[in-house]
C-alpha cells in the first residue's frame, strides 16, 4: 500500500511539475551542487505527505531532505532542537550555501523556533503552507478536552492567547512566503463550524496564518490538507524558492 502510494504520488508531482511554467531548468553536467530543501510535514503526519512537493522540487534541480518528526510525541521546543538540526545535517550543505524550507503547519514553527537563537546562511528561504503562525483557535476552543491529548503537546502549545508559544516567537532572519487557504475541508467542517474566523482552511484561519516579518502571502481557495498537492501550490512554492516572490495571480484562485 505504502509503496502504491509513493508511485501515486510520484506520477502527481511529475504532472504538476510539467504544468507549471517557469519550473528550473538544470544541466546536470553544468551545474553548480543543488541547493537543499528540507520539507517538514505537519501534525499527525508523515513524510509521505510531502512526497509530491518533494518530487517536484527534485525535478527543478533541488537536492531535498524530507524530514520525519514525532510531531505528537514532544514538545515543539524539543522537536525543532533535534529534527530541524538533524535535517540541517542531512543536507550537508557548505556553510555558507542557503538552505530552504518547504514546511506544512506545525512544520514552520519548528522552523521558527529553531532560529529563536540561531541563523541560517544569507539566500535561505521558507515556504509556510497553512501555517498557525498566530496559532489556531481551534486550539483555544478544545486544547482543554481530554480527546485533545491525543494530539500531544506540541498541538495543545498552539493557542492565539499572548501566552502561546507562536505569540511568543520573534522574528526571524529569513525570506518567509506563506501560502494559507480559504476553504474548509469536509474532514473539518465540524470541528471549525461556527468557531473559527472566516475565511479559513478548516485549521487554521487566514489573519492567523500571516506573520509580519513574512516577504510575500498568497491566499488560495483550497483546504490545509490539500495545499500540499495542487498544481496551483507546487508552481508558488518553487516560484518563491527561486525568486523570493510568488507569481502574480491573475486567474481568479487566489488574492494578492
Amino acid at each position: 500500500m505504502k509503496m502504491a502510494s509513493k508511485v501515486m504520488a510520484a506520477l502527481l508531482a511529475a504532472a504538476l511539475l510539467m504544468a507549471s511554467p517557469g519550473a528550473r531548468s538544470i544541466e546536470p553536467e553544468t551545474a553548480e551542487p543543488e541547493t537543499c530543501v528540507i520539507l517538514l510535514h505537519g501534525l499527525g503526519r508523515t513524510p509521505l505527505s510531502m512526497v509530491p512537493l518533494q518530487i517536484a522540487l527534485e525535478l527543478a534541480g533541488y537536492r531535498t531532505v524530507n524530514q520525519g518528526y514525532p510531531s505528537r510525541g514532544e514538545s515543539i521546543e524539543a522537536l525543532a532542537a533535534a529534527h530541524v538540526a538533524e535535517a540541517l545535517t542531512k543536507c550537508a550543505s557548505p556553510p555558507d550555501a542557503p538552505v530552504h524550507f518547504v514546511a506544512h503547519s506545525l512544520g514552520g514553527i519548528l522552523v521558527r523556533q529553531y532560529l529563536q537563537d540561531r541563523e541560517l546562511p544569507a539566500g535561505s528561504r521558507m515556504v509556510m503552507l497553512g501555517p498557525p503562525n498566530q496559532g489556531s483557535e481551534l486550539v483555544d476552543r478544545f486544547g482543554a478536552d481530554s480527546w485533545f491529548r491525543v494530539l500531544g503537546p506540541a498541538a495543545r502549545q498552539l493557542g492565539t492567547e499572548a501566552g502561546s508559544l507562536p505569540s511568543q516567537l520573534a522574528p526571524v532572519d529569513l525570506e518567509i512566503g506563506v501560502i494559507a487557504g480559504t476553504r474548509a475541508g469536509l474532514d473539518s467542517i465540524f470541528l471549525q463550524s461556527g468557531r473559527m474566523p472566516e475565511p479559513n482552511d478548516g485549521r487554521v484561519s487566514l489573519t492567523s496564518a500571516q506573520l509580519e516579518e513574512m516577504r510575500d502571502f498568497l491566499a488560495v481557495d483550497q483546504s490545509h490538507t490539500l495545499l500540499l498537492i495542487v498544481k496551483q501550490v507546487v508552481r508558488q512554492v518553487l516560484a518563491f524558492l527561486e525568486t523570493g516572490r510568488f507569481q502574480p495571480v491573475d486567474d481568479g484562485t487566489g488574492r494578492r
